[in-house]
């Protein structure tokens, strides 16, 4: 009790707070802003926290995480183009509810549910440290090899219409992940002798082209015929959640707290799988999952949630053994160690009032990030009012400019234009997106893991159904195949008259 206390005179003090406060402004900026990633803004702000002193940098790094991972919503929302890997999962029904004008209450919504899985997640760190850091240690290649195929087997809920157009775009998304130089072996694999390809066509500027691209030539194609866009002015208006909404998706944000929590406990899971898995076992709880696609709400909640309860399950490993999950994490631990603060078992035992004001400062940047954006809603809605033309032409100045962030390379500049083109063609052939992307994100992992399960086993492949968590994972996933397959025969089943 008394290093709780300790911990609050520590963090309430106005030079901590200005300084938590900054650091969410910081992290929300760059996580708005599609290409400019979280990550990036960890690695350009710990320069500045060698002149602070720990409890300053803490709060600072903290803040510029937190922010960042709530960031990019508000692009995924508005303008259809996730500012982060995370939010890729929101803009399917995110987007859609901005089209039919309700733009605010979605991004309020969003905003909210985001912060309950963080602090959710907060809530199980300060409980559940040690417990979930070892059963995350089980985890090894196969289990989070498991993991990921079962996160791939969302791409059957993402494919929209056709089944087998969802798994043409999986395909896809595989084939362009595997460009580049091999991880492991260093081969190069279809660069056709371009050096510029050994690097790979790097994951953010993919996910850019796809979302941003073929919105920006659809939108100019429209205006140029003179069609009316989707997005009516005068349909725009500020509405705000009110607690009887909320309390209608409650269970959908319990289950997808837990499972953002559980997600990013495993060292090497992050934001997007917890995000694409809440969507995918939402849309198969839900009531009426033909609407899911096409504008619900619960196809924002389940993976803002899920993403932002990540970010607390993804602190666990890093605070109780002083295992970073992603590079995110990383970037934390190499802060905590400049500053003396080296995370593990130690730490907790001898140092409790440093765990305190991590975890303070952890619930205060979400707070912070909560007040910041519903303040914002009104200003966010007013840029739907430009006229789409315009608004076309500056996300694709935001889009260049985040593409050539990534890298800093024109080469990224010109994949994004090209990818993005392909992306449209792929879209007037009715072959969805989202699973293209859930591909990208997901494939690395999966090969990586999966290698290093066989480098381990001799290429043995029974390791991958010689643990609990890979058998149950497996199964799980095998369900969920077999479901939309029967599903879909069904479907096509003439119906008796």
């Amino acid at each position: 009790m008394d290093a709780m206390l300790s911990a609050l005179s520590i963090v309430g003090t106005p030079d901590v707070l200005l300084t938590a406060f900054l650091g969410s402004l910081f992290g929300l900026a760059f996580g708005s802003i599609p290409g400019l990633t979280f990550t990036m803004a960890l690695v350009l702000i710990l320069p500045v926290t060698f002149s602070l002193d720990p409890t300053n940098s803490i709060a600072l790094l903290l803040g510029t995480y937190i922010g960042g991972a709530s960031g990019g919503t508000v692009a995924a929302i508005l303008i259809g183009v996730p500012g982060t890997p995370s939010s890729a999962a929101t803009v399917v029904d995110g987007y859609k509810l901005t089209q039919a004008g309700r733009a605010s209450i979605t991004i309020a919504t969003s905003v909210i549910v985001s912060t309950f899985g963080g602090l959710f997640s907060l809530v199980i760190m300060l409980f559940a440290v040690s417990l979930l850091a070892k059963a995350a240690l089980a985890f090894g290649p196969a289990e989070i090899f498991a993991l990921v195929v079962f996160g791939l087997s969302t791409i059957c809920g993402l494919a929209e219409r056709s089944l087998v157009r969802g798994l043409i775009g999986g395909v896809i998304g595989l084939m362009v992940m595997s460009i580049g130089q091999d991880p492991i072996d260093g081969v190069p694999r279809l660069t056709f002798g371009s050096v510029q390809l050994l690097q790979g066509v790097e994951l953010l500027v993919a996910m850019i082209a796809l979302f941003a691209i073929p919105q920006v030539v659809e939108t100019l194609t429209e205006h140029r015929s003179g069609i009316k866009p989707k997005i009516n002015a005068t349909d725009i208006r500020v509405e705000l959640p009110s607690l009887k909404f909320l309390f209608g998706y409650r269970w959908n944000v319990i289950r997808s707290s837990i499972l953002g929590t559980l997600v990013g406990a495993v060292p090497g899971a992050h934001g997007p799988i917890a995000a694409f898995l809440a969507y995918s076992q939402e849309k198969r709880l839900a009531k009426n999952p033909e609407n899911w696609g096409k504008g619900e709400m619960g196809g924002v909640i389940a993976p803002e949630t899920a993403n932002n309860a990540v970010t607390g399950g993804a602190m666990i490993p890093l605070l109780a053994l002083g295992i970073p999950g992603d590079a995110a994490m990383a970037i934390l631990l190499g802060g905590f160690l400049i500053h003396g603060i080296q995370p593990g078992p130690l730490l907790i035992a001898e140092n409790p009032e440093i765990i305190y004001t991590i975890y303070l400062l952890f619930g205060l940047a979400y707070l912070m990030v909560l007040c910041v954006q519903l303040l914002g809603v009104r200003l966010f809605v007013q840029a739907l009012k430009i006229p789409s033309q315009y608004l076309a032409i500056i996300i694709m100045v935001m889009c260049v400019t985040g593409a050539f962030a990534v890298r800093n390379t024109l080469f990224d500049v010109g994949a994004m234009i090209l990818i993005g083109f392909f992306g449209y063609v792929l879209k007037k052939c009715r072959i969805p997106l989202t699973p293209i992307v859930l591909a990208l994100v997901l494939g690395p992992t999966m090969e990586r893991e999966f290698r290093t399960a066989m480098i381990m086993s001799g290429d043995d492949l029974s390791i991958l159904v010689q643990s609990a968590p890979s058998l149950i994972f497996l199964t799980l996933t095998l369900l969920v195949i077999g479901t939309q397959v029967v599903g879909v025969v069904r479907n096509r089943r003439p119906k008796a008259v």
